[in-house]
């Protein structure tokens, strides 16, 4: 046991709870998986709910992660190597929560529109969704209209999200909304818009309710764009 004297040896069972969750949000913050599985596995043992592991510990160091990617002070390889850490925390809770919905944010479906292969961005904003508690289907790349409306129809979202990073594929945008209009359902979702060219003139332009300048951004629009809708 000559590694008593070790700092880095904290031993997660023996910290209290407050202690815990602090060590958790740290440990997510430099994308420790394992001891995230295992700090959420002790609070589940102790007796916490599900959903409260989730808001507090996991959601709640997803946020710092979030606020210091938006300040610049986190890079992308940071926040992915943090967003993995908190998938192995939501492999544990997930089969919990679907028991318990109510611990959900929100659903969105989410693609990269027809004609475009880029999906870093669109990653990003799915595992920071899902680091705010939201349910995220991500259709991949290169999504068509039918493909759209194909996983509206199936999974009932609040939210459909669209990312392009080409100026090209940036008008296919118009196109998917200007049928959801078409077909009457436009008032039935959320549409957020994102990617690198795009702007909020741009997303005013083609109809959608909010352009994301970045995942950060697009965690607090989702929230309050949810929050509008629920009450109504």
């Amino acid at each position: 046991m000559s590694d008593d004297y070790d700092d880095e040896d904290i031993i997660l069972g023996d910290l209290p709870d407050d202690e815990l969750v602090e060590q958790m949000q740290d440990d997510l913050y430099d994308g420790l998986k394992e001891e995230v599985i295992e700090g959420t596995e002790i609070l589940l043992e102790r007796g916490w709910a599900a959903d409260k592991v989730l808001t507090e510990a996991l959601v709640g160091g997803m946020t710092i992660v979030g606020i210091d990617f938006r300040d610049g002070i986190l890079f992308v390889p940071e926040v992915l190597s943090s967003a993995n850490a908190m998938k192995g925390g939501m492999e544990v809770l997930r089969p919990l929560l679907s028991a318990s919905d109510g611990a959900r944010a929100g659903k969105m479906v989410i693609g990269t529109v027809k004609g475009d292969i880029h999906d870093i961005g669109k990653n990003l904003v799915k595992m920071m969704m899902e680091g705010a508690g939201f349910e995220v289907i991500d259709l991949g790349i290169n999504q068509s209209v039918e493909e759209y409306f194909a996983a509206l129809e199936e999974h009932k979202p609040d939210i459909l999200g669209m990312s392009a990073l080409l100026t090209t594929t940036m008008p296919y945008m118009k196109v998917v909304i200007d049928e959801m209009v078409s077909q009457g359902i436009r008032e039935d979702y959320i549409v957020l818009v994102g990617g690198a060219p795009l702007n909020e003139e741009f997303g005013e332009a083609v109809g959608a309710d909010a352009y994301c300048r970045d995942a950060a951004s697009a965690v607090d629009i989702a929230k309050e764009q949810v929050a509008l809708k629920r009450a109504s």
